[in-house]
């Protein structure tokens, strides 16, 4: 893992049962990361030559792709390509923007300012496999809404949450409120039993010596909620060098993202068994074992 963006997880109990939420899973299972994506695949000879794709020769910045243009993987790698829509949510002042600007590859505003409606960026982001060795390039195409627009208008959610495949809520480890408000705000944007991949990214990691909350807290809500808690942060690394300058940082948010996202469509087809079928086969086994002898 990486300083500056890592998988870890997390809430505290008492903010959860004064939200009166305590009971309510949004999440359907947390995954261990590397479960079905490689994640450190991209550091590889292979991985380095995808990446080529997205990135700059110089591996420092990434490309800019036109409306109808798409990053081209290496003739010889067997690959295929999803898409998927993310609606970002969160308070206002969060670093909603800024943290989309990371993961896109953007240069990261320094200073505040409200999105004005909706505002859309895509990020593609080559991953493989665990199972069958292939390559998948993810076109993640995310649509970020001002607070301010979300209440002036009431089109806005909607039109963000239509065909949406995933939910990223955000919080601020500056910010506390933002954090004990995350039971409520996904009461708002989602339901537990919608078909959305939830996950929760935390913003402003950098500033950890300011943080009004606790790994502890987080690891909490994590086993509560069974959403995965990512973190991030919101500015650019300018003492990195070649690789490390940027796709380290992200490669953690975006490879847990990309899994959850693929192991909902693995389910959807009956590949894999969501955790309440996995808990019925185990019962209907015991079941007739019971009855054998």
């Amino acid at each position: 893992m990486f300083s500056s963006v890592s998988y870890q997880t997390g809430c505290q109990e008492t903010h959860a049962s004064k939200s009166g939420l305590n009971l309510m899973k949004f999440g359907e299972m947390l995954i261990q990361p590397g479960t079905l994506l490689q994640y450190d695949w991209y550091k590889s000879w292979e991985g380095r030559e995808s990446l080529l794709s997205i990135l700059h020769r110089n591996m420092h910045h990434r490309k800019l792709f036109g409306l109808l243009e798409e990053p081209l993987l290496p003739v010889q790698f067997s690959s295929s390509d999803v898409q998927y829509k993310i609606f970002v949510s969160g308070r206002s002042g969060v670093g909603k923007t800024s943290a989309l600007a990371k993961l896109s590859g953007n240069e990261v505003p320094t200073m505040h300012s409200e999105t004005p409606g909706i505002q859309t960026q895509v990020v593609y982001w080559p991953a493989k496999l665990v199972q069958t060795n292939k390559i998948v390039m993810f076109r993640l195409h995310f649509w970020d809404a001002g607070d301010a627009a979300l209440k002036k208008f009431d089109h806005i959610l909607p039109a963000c949450k239509e065909n949406a495949d995933a939910v990223v809520f955000h919080f601020s480890f500056t910010d506390r409120g933002s954090f004990e408000d995350l039971p409520r705000h996904m009461a708002r944007i989602v339901s537990p039993s919608d078909n959305t991949c939830k996950l929760v990214l935390g913003t402003k990691y950098d500033q950890l010596a300011h943080s009004d909350v606790t790994h502890q807290e987080l690891r909490e809500f994590e086993q509560q909620y069974k959403i995965p808690v990512l973190k991030i942060a919101n500015i650019a690394n300018y003492e990195q060098s070649e690789l490390q300058t940027e796709v380290h940082e992200v490669a953690p948010v975006l490879n847990t993202l990309c899994e959850y996202l693929w192991r909902r469509d693995q389910v959807a087809a009956g590949v894999l068994q969501t955790e309440r079928q996995t808990d019925e086969q185990r019962h209907s086994d015991e079941d007739q074992m019971v009855l054998y002898f």
